[in-house]
């Protein structure tokens, strides 16, 4: 199989330079869902530690449940609110709101604009109240940036809708004294990178940490790395005579006399197979030749491993996508070190 190699000064370089702008390792939570951004879920978890982060960001709690030795407190973004002492649920809907447990950590999220889940800013009072009977624990109020990564001011016009969503939680949590501290937060990589962060009780850092900016050219961004690297290694090696063709369909037909081999990636590696669309060009300017197999793809090359990318961002480029669905869609069971 495959192998993908984890660049950790690289990740360390990231975390730093956002470190910097938070001033705050502390109010950086290290989004871990979906296999770390493919990077590997254990393994960030351990590196984040290390580097000195307390705070996660994982979609379920069977994920958190991995991650747990390594913070003292993770968000969970997309399950069933259990009474947990280190894990806040978000809470998308009314309906999350009464099928939480009594007594679990929760973090109210509002659609400012995005309308893919939060509760309206409509029902919000209906919310906090709903929250009180369950005798749920609020601990954030949250939203989500839809075009933080997008030319426009629609990022500007949203942060305002949030303040208005801080200023109505706090008229009507005014009479609780009984109230605990509830954090507000609606950075994610995007608006950490565009707007100051040394406000921020919280940020949600996502795909900045892994060294990719999705913004247009125009903003200044920080010195982002990437972490991830895909390699192949080397299955077989043949001679191709001129007008013999390669994999199947025979869709690759050999321009000359030439040495191809075989390596171990494939779309059951979660290596797209659109690759037949448009060539694929390797790292090392090798283009794929003809069609991706499950497990195989065919090279130019006699070299025992090739590195496939080690930029997301450009790669997902050549396949037609972002580097978000490139690297996440890479198999949980190719090794990563």
């Amino acid at each position: 199989m495959a192998f993908i190699k984890i660049n950790r000064a690289n990740f360390f370089h990231n975390l730093t330079e956002f470190s910097l702008k938070t001033s705050s390792k502390e109010s950086i939570g290290i989004v871990l869902k979906d296999n770390a951004y493919g990077h590997g879920l254990e393994l960030m978890a351990q590196l984040s530690k290390e580097f000195g982060l307390v705070q996660a960001v994982v979609r379920t709690t069977k994920e958190a449940r991995i991650v747990e030795p390594y913070f003292q407190q993770i968000l969970i973004l997309g399950d069933r609110a259990i009474a947990e002492e280190n894990f806040s649920y978000a809470l998308n809907s009314l309906e999350d709101i009464k099928q939480a447990d009594e007594a679990s950590l929760v973090e109210l999220k509002i659609d400012t604009g995005m309308h893919r889940n939060g509760i309206s800013i409509d029902e919000l009072e209906k919310a906090l109240l709903l929250i009180k009977e369950k005798n749920l624990l609020l601990v954030g109020i949250m939203t989500h940036n839809r075009s933080a990564d997008v030319l426009s001011s629609e990022l500007f016009w949203q942060q305002k809708q949030f303040e208005k969503v801080q200023k109505q939680v706090a008229m009507s949590m005014s009479d609780n004294t009984s109230s605990q501290h509830i954090r507000f937060h609606s950075f994610n990589s995007a608006s950490s990178l565009r707007l100051s962060c040394e406000n921020q009780e919280f940020i949600r850092l996502g795909i900045g940490a892994y060294g990719y900016s999705e913004l247009p050219n125009i903003y200044e961004v920080l010195d982002l790395k990437p972490v991830l690297s895909l390699w192949a290694k080397k299955i077989s090696t043949r001679n191709l005579k001129k007008g013999e063709r390669v994999g199947y369909g025979g869709a690759y037909i050999a321009p000359r006399d030439m040495i191809v081999s075989t390596y171990n990636l494939g779309y059951g590696d979660g290596w797209m197979r659109s690759n037949h669309v448009n060539t694929f060009i390797t790292a090392e300017g090798l283009p794929i030749l003809g069609r991706v197999s499950m497990d195989y793809i065919i090279l130019e090359s006699t070299q025992d491993e090739i590195c496939i990318f080690d930029n997301a961002l450009e790669a997902g480029q050549q396949l037609g996508t972002i580097s978000y669905e490139v690297m996440t869609l890479l198999s949980g069971d190719i090794m990563r070190y």
